[in-house]
């Protein structure tokens, strides 16, 4: 029995509904006395876990960033929702599915924790999404699979920043059109890599080009000669890395020495600030991809990412500007709601536009993707760069309703076709 159930509370309701049945009779019920007397927000906190890689592959991508992160949007509600304290609990899964669903498992049932965001791994999030599920939680996930919003969907997950769908489908899409026609896809081999490999496959062969090979590598690779030998033998237009961080990073520094580029173009759906930043803008000048988010975009921007950069010593990447994002609206469905029950804030949530500096026009929608804009952009070359972290140019907007997979093609069971 937790505390706002004691005898005396229990007693107090039954005299206030006695009260509020007279009082409605004789038309002046006080609302005081007809609301419920139980508080509507669990153990008296809300409580929020980020979990992600914190120490490998994606940690300058999502890790420690995407913790300052959520403490900005925590600090901007003023360190409360529906009225109590919001606290936040950090967790590194080590890109391991197990891990992630052990500390996820123990965050629910022994430290009360209400949401979960980030994740930055597919097969992490689909392993703690089935756990939200279960528990009445809220899982908000940075990661890339369209599953976690098709056949895997629940009513309480959403997917916030991008997906394989919009920087993979999408990009392989205009690239084609383009006369790239005969692709090779280096793709590493867990649920992240295998659903861009998907959707870019779908696009090449919807625009008339094909895939003439594919090799997978493990997570974490630090050589990629061989795999790239292979990609350069197949005599491809282009050399698609169906991965992200320092496997992506290593694939294309390893592929300037080899001398691949320009005979064979090389394209990397799911490129990052820090991404960039390690790479360095004389190899990566030129590279097109689309991004969710950029600091140097609008005033706006400039702002929050220089609050950002004084917190964590870098530039945000769309992934941290994302979980600040989901926190943020979390929170303020929470306060809307006035509980942190998970069904009725996701609700809550779906009913909200989610306005701040990350999504300026975003909904939720049925199926739990949030539409937001998002952005095509190329790599600036060095001459071009005016400060640092000053990569990026933006090319267009891409509005959200066009890049994200429409929702008459979802296959979640919640979408009433």
């Amino acid at each position: 029995m937790n505390r706002y159930s004691t005898p005396g509370q229990n007693s107090f309701t039954r005299r206030s509904q006695r009260v509020c049945t007279r009082s409605i009779i004789a038309g002046a019920c006080l609302m005081w006395a007809c609301g419920a007397s139980t508080a509507a927000v669990s153990d008296d906190v809300v409580k929020i876990g980020i979990l992600n890689d914190q120490s490998g592959t994606y940690a300058d991508l999502a890790g420690p960033g995407s913790v300052q992160a959520a403490k900005m949007a925590i600090e901007e509600m003023g360190g409360k929702a529906a009225g109590k304290s919001v606290d936040l609990i950090v967790g590194n899964h080590q890109n391991k599915a197990d891990v992630g669903a052990a500390i996820a498992r123990s965050w629910f049932d022994q430290d009360g924790v209400d949401m979960i965001a980030d994740f930055s791994n597919s097969s992490v999030g689909f392993a703690v999404q089935r756990l939200t599920q279960e528990r009445g939680k809220v899982a908000l996930i940075a990661a890339a699979s369209t599953d976690f919003t098709g056949k895997a969907c629940t009513p309480t997950s959403a997917q916030w920043v991008y997906n394989s769908y919009t920087n993979g489908y999408g990009l392989a899409k205009v690239l084609t059109s383009q006369q790239f026609k005969n692709w090779y896809l280096i793709t590493v081999d867990y649920a992240f890599g295998h659903a861009f490999a998907n959707d870019m496959r779908k696009a090449v062969e919807a625009g008339g080009g094909k895939v003439a090979g594919e090799v997978r590598h493990p997570l974490g690779t630090a050589d990629m000669s061989s795999f790239l030998l292979q990609a350069q033998s197949s005599g491809a237009d282009i050399i698609a890395l169906a991965s992200a961080g320092s496997d992506m990073t290593t694939a294309i520094k390893q592929a300037g020495e080899f001398g691949i580029m320009p005979r064979q173009a090389l394209a990397a759906p799911a490129v990052f600030l820090t991404d960039v930043h390690s790479i360095g803008l004389e190899v990566a000048q030129n590279l097109k991809f689309v991004t969710a988010f950029y600091w140097n975009r609008n005033e706006a921007t400039r702002a929050w990412s220089k609050k950002f950069f004084e917190r964590h010593g870098a530039m945000p990447t769309m992934t941290h500007a994302g979980v600040y994002s989901s926190v943020l609206h979390y929170l303020k469905a929470v306060d809307a709601a006035g509980t942190d029950d998970g069904a009725v804030v996701m609700k809550k949530m779906r009913e909200l536009p989610v306005q701040d500096v990350f999504a300026e026009n975003g909904y939720l929608r049925a199926d739990g993707q949030m539409i937001h804009d998002m952005y095509l952009v190329q790599v600036k070359s060095p001459e071009a760069s005016k400060e640092p972290w000053d990569y990026y140019e933006v090319l267009a907007t891409i509005p959200g309703d066009e890049v994200f997979k429409p929702l008459t093609q979802s296959e979640c069971p919640l979408v009433k076709q």
